[in-house]
């Protein structure tokens, strides 16, 4: 290659001195010049300590034109001021004003007018506001200056609550001074930000359409595994007063239907759900290859202050009549269970639809005096998802849990929103990505080059489970993923980039803590579960109902 330039020298060299005879010809090609210099922009207003970006552009004799920002020298008229380097970044020093001037090749631009002021007062807004519980409310932090304008510096300031658990505000990225209520009470949010700070009170309120989560907190019997979410739900006789609330019943957005052991609501008198030829009994089996049978039965069903009415519910009860060989050995108990049990909350109104309506499956079966037969179930025999069968709030729900520091946290409590957009406190964020899934409320992840078309969120899994797709870095610890190093890992859903992280769950795990983002583990496709819930709002569309995002089944997130 490089005996190649040479030779090719050498013949333009020949070639030039062969042309050469007769009148000694001129070079007509000339360079452009530099004509002047503008820089922007042409009024800056710092707050003294504060640095500030200038920009010089140089226009030329062809009219063309070309950033000289680091090429020009940068001069201010008063460095008592405020100061400027070779690369146009301003330093505000003392309030007054300064004229800034860049040069280039004997070409110096018309002066820029940088003034120098000291933020005086520091204002959040809305001041003292009373908000929903599990609404989310934008607050604005606003700098007064001295010279009497003003500066908004929401994205600037540093941003806290005194009592998190009732209401909690957003401090990275594009959710500062965002605020989520949580709990009723009262908290003080405080903005800081050059060298002032601002306070006003929040104050939470009680609504009808919220329910409490806590992740391994108050509502969990037990801390026996990590990422469990828990709420607490009252059941009722049909039409009657004579109810039972229980907590320790695990929120899934993977299922559909409430299902509760015997055990805990033994004393309800609940109407059986029958046909001509005896009752009927449903068995649910889970990805874990762990079950759950028993009667189907109606009970009314109330979340936080609105009811189901007359829904078919599981009555969890591992000794009810004969349990057919297809659905295994079903959990006999809420120890075993480690839950009482689950608020199946998935995209659907029914536990199978028509496929069990129209077809014989292992979902459904009806009990005699000492067999089951697996059978058929109508629409209004199957467990009922109860968000849908509300009177109102019914077209899908927001879960909400806040974001917790990498490593993990002893318990995190968040909300269960009832309806979308159907009051002040569920509606959705104007920058919510929302798609829509298939019949089996499945979509698209795209994670290393590799298309998960059954991909799923799940507030049931208690990890991120999915196919490391070759990455040698995840060694596998079981049923965990325990890299020597937690792993930055980004995936794709509906085209949107979703970060996560992967750490080691054995440290993990071996901490006094019960809740992380960083937990994950092998799986044959991908299962978004509860790490991805905390730190962002997830909506749940059920079929065949509208919202201002849109008509289920879908799904959505924003931050």
């Amino acid at each position: 290659m490089k005996s190649g330039k040479l030779i090719f020298c050498f013949i333009a060299l020949f070639m030039i001195l062969g042309c050469g005879g007769g009148g000694g010809g001129e070079n007509t090609a000339s360079a452009a010049r530099l004509v002047s210099v503008t820089v922007t922009p042409s009024t800056l207003t710092l707050i003294k300590d504060t640095t500030g970006q200038f920009t010089a552009t140089g226009r030329y004799s062809d009219g063309s034109t070309k950033n000289i920002t680091s090429s020009a020298a940068w001069n201010s008229s008063n460095t008592a001021i405020a100061t400027i380097d070779a690369a146009g970044t301003a330093t505000a020093l003392a309030t007054g004003e300064t004229e800034i001037t860049a040069s280039l090749e004997s070409v110096t631009s018309s002066p820029a007018v940088l003034k120098v002021v000291t933020a005086e007062s520091l204002e959040i807004t809305p001041a003292h506001p009373s908000i929903g519980m599990g609404a989310t409310q934008a607050f604005t932090a606003t700098a007064y200056l001295s010279d009497g304008s003003t500066q908004n510096v929401t994205t600037a300031a540093i941003w806290s609550s005194s009592v998190p658990a009732v209401a909690a505000v957003g401090n990275t990225g594009g959710s500062k001074g965002w605020v989520t209520a949580f709990e009723t009470g009262t908290t003080t949010l405080t903005a800081s930000w050059g060298g002032l700070t601002a306070g006003t009170s929040v104050t939470v309120t009680p609504m009808d359409n919220v329910m409490k989560i806590t992740a391994n907190g108050s509502l969990c019997s037990s801390d026996d595994y990590p990422n469990k979410p828990c709420v607490s739900v009252t059941i009722c006789a049909p039409g009657t007063t004579q109810c039972r609330t229980v907590d320790d019943i695990l929120l899934d957005t993977g299922s559909t239907g409430l299902r509760v052991f015997k055990s805990v609501i033994s004393d309800l008198p609940l109407t059986p759900v029958a046909n001509a030829t005896g009752q009927l009994a449903n068995c649910t089996q889970y990805l874990d290859e762990t079950a759950h049978w028993g009667p189907v039965q109606r009970a009314d069903v109330i979340l936080g202050n609105e009811k189901a009415s007359n829904i078919p519910i599981l009555v969890i009860d591992a000794s009810f009549a004969s349990v057919p060989s297809s659905c295994g050995t079903p959990e006999a108990s809420p120890a075993e269970a480690k839950l009482n049990g689950i608020l199946g909350i998935s995209l659907f109104k029914e536990d199978c639809g028509a496929l069990c309506a129209d077809n014989i499956s292992n979902k459904y079966y009806v009990c005699g005096d000492s067999t089951c037969s697996a059978t058929t179930a109508p629409l209004t025999d199957q467990l009922k998802n109860p968000i849908a069968a509300l009177p109102d709030d019914n077209n899908g729900a927001i879960i909400k849990l806040p974001a917790i520091a990498w490593g993990g946290a002893a318990s995190v409590d968040g909300v269960l929103v009832m309806g979308i957009g159907t009051r002040s406190n569920n509606a959705p964020a104007a920058s919510s990505v929302v798609f829509t899934t298939d019949a089996y409320g499945e979509f698209t992840t795209i994670f290393r080059g590799r298309t998960y078309n059954d991909s799923f969120m799940d507030t049931g899994s208690n990890g991120l489970f999915f196919n490391k797709s070759g990455l040698s870095s995840l060694i596998s610890c079981g049923d965990w993923y325990c890299p020597s190093s937690t792993q930055s890992l980004s995936a794709t859903i509906a085209g949107n980039a979703v970060d996560f992280r992967i750490g080691n769950a054995t440290d993990l795990l071996n901490t006094s803590y019960h809740v992380f983002m960083e937990l994950g583990g092998p799986y044959a496709s991908f299962d978004w579960g509860l790490p991805f819930f905390l730190g962002r709002s997830v909506y749940v569309g059920i079929e065949g109902k509208s919202s201002a995002l849109g008509t289920g089944p879908y799904l959505g997130y924003s931050f």
